[in-house]
């Protein structure tokens, strides 16, 4: 049996004004008829306005997508390699938290990138010249890009001993001592961290492999698909990567921990709370019950008290709970590792991410090469030619 609607909201499910309604109407697009209770208007039928407006959507689809790919409404590109589900994170359907239990780095990497052999990140060699931290990894980084050969026409076994090379020596760049013990005991053996600081890192790490299609993910996916050098994949995801508002977020919350301990937590949080600046480290758009990571890793260790205080009280006046970031950053500064170890756990882990996304991308022979929606002044006409009127 059919269903009728009124006037005002069939315009509402299409969108458009009563004139246009009247006009689908008198071309036969839509049934109309008169209101039992009221024969001065008239009711339209909803089969049909529920099938114009799956039309125009569909002409308005191509559109859409390509700007909602791009900001997060779809995803884009598909990928077996990491899910987002009910707040929890999984490794080709496993459970990160579950892996960051028992699993080493090298492990979770050859899950990833379903290796036939096991991973190993020891290298005889350091990338590093110079003070260790990310400007040693990237310049010697930029180095191996500049001379590496392309992807193309390579097996994938050579592509993942090459890949693995690469993680063990950004590894080297940010501070871990070259060997060939497993990646977690290299980094606190350069950082002169005894064992059980070892297997936090090891913990911490595993989390921070990949987290779907980031836009450091999404970078080393553009340059996979040109053929570029995997080290040229890596560098273009890693220099994304270093953003404050993506992998370098830690930055800011050790910032803010850092008035934190100067100022008491008391003081810092009724200056940003009265002045509505956001607490870096607070909330995650992807998880609005709270980061499953931050609580996993934040349960494995006591944080200074001082900053375990703040966390509290940040969690019941904003509602927000504790990301990653903010997490990782407490591990830091708990155990008085460098300045920049925060940066450089999450970039050699998640180095194995995007590697991955990488060579998953290698499996498409297309570059990938978005469309421009030109919003700017019209252009002039061509020289010699005529504008149209």
């Amino acid at each position: 049996m059919a269903s009728w609607i009124s006037i005002d909201e069939a315009c509402r499910l299409l969108g458009v004004r009563p004139q246009t309604l009247y006009a689908y109407a008198s071309r036969g697009k839509l049934e109309v008829t008169p209101d039992p209770a009221d024969t001065r208007r008239s009711l339209y039928r909803a089969e049909d306005i529920a099938g114009l407006a799956r039309r125009k959507q569909a002409g308005r689809k191509h559109e859409t997508l390509a700007t909602n790919t791009l900001f997060g409404a779809e995803p884009s590109i598909p990928t077996a390699l990491c899910a987002i589900s009910r707040g929890r994170l999984y490794y080709r359907g496993q459970d990160a938290i579950g892996l960051a239990g028992t699993a080493s780095l090298e492990e979770v990497a050859q899950l990833l990138w379903e290796a036939e052999q096991p991973v190993d990140f020891s290298c005889a060699t350091s990338l590093r010249s110079g003070e260790p931290g990310r400007s040693a990894a990237f310049t010697a980084l930029a180095r191996l890009a500049a001379e590496g050969h392309s992807t193309r026409g390579r097996l994938t076994r050579v592509l993942h001993g090459e890949g693995q090379a690469l993680v063990g020596k950004v590894a080297n760049g940010f501070g871990a001592k070259p060997g060939r013990e497993p990646l977690h005991l290299r980094f606190a053996q350069g950082w002169k961290q005894p064992a059980r600081v070892a297997d936090l890192l090891r913990f911490a790490m595993v989390l921070l492999v990949d987290h779907e299609l980031t836009s450091s993910a999404f970078v080393a996916r553009i340059t996979a698909s040109t053929g570029a050098s995997l080290p040229a994949c890596l560098l273009a995801g890693l220099t994304t990567l270093s953003g404050p508002l993506h992998g370098d977020a830690s930055g800011r919350v050790q910032a803010l921990f850092g008035e934190v301990e100067r100022l008491g937590e008391d003081q810092v949080l009724a200056h940003y709370l009265s002045t509505g600046l956001p607490l870096a480290g607070f909330g995650h758009h992807l998880y609005p019950d709270g980061d499953p990571r931050a609580a996993a890793l934040l349960a494995q260790f006591e944080p200074p008290e001082a900053i375990a205080r703040f966390i509290g009280k940040a969690t019941r006046l904003t509602g927000l709970q504790p990301n990653i970031d903010v997490a990782l950053t407490a591990l830091v500064v708990h155990h008085q590792l460098p300045a920049d170890a925060a940066f450089g756990l999450f970039a050699t882990a998640r180095s194995i991410g995007l590697l991955a996304h990488g060579l998953e991308q290698l499996g498409v022979a297309q570059v990938i090469r978005p469309r421009g929606r030109y919003v700017g002044p019209m252009p002039d006409a061509p020289a010699g030619g005529r504008a149209s009127s």
